[in-house]
């Protein structure tokens, strides 16, 4: 006989609970954006769309590629400057072209 009140106590509880925080407003969230990196020569053939500027090709791939990974869009997109990645300081004067660097994709939830 007893185990049936606790349980029925337990339910009562976690039931005001519930409804003591259903009127509280849910703590926000913090926006979160990541960058990605991505080779140039991936393989896919999305390098032309990201690495041209912005563009509504270059858009559509960037927000692809975020929602893939977990996220809501793309909130810039490109080629990644030299400083962005590891072993960019070129040894030689001449910078990298921008074929051989990889391209950047920062996306936001």
């Amino acid at each position: 006989m007893r185990r049936p009140v606790v349980a029925l106590l337990a339910l009562v509880l976690t039931t005001a609970a519930h409804q003591a925080h259903a009127g509280e407003a849910a703590p926000a969230r913090a926006h979160v954006e990541k960058t990605f990196l991505i080779p140039a020569e991936e393989g896919y053939g999305v390098g032309e769309c990201l690495s041209g500027g912005p563009s509504e090709c270059g858009q559509v791939v960037a927000n692809a590629w975020c929602e893939s990974q977990g996220y809501a869009s793309a909130v810039n997109y490109g080629v990644a400057a030299q400083d962005e990645y590891t072993g960019a300081i070129p040894a030689a004067p001449m910078p990298a072209p921008n074929a051989a660097r990889p391209l950047r994709i920062t996306c936001q939830d």
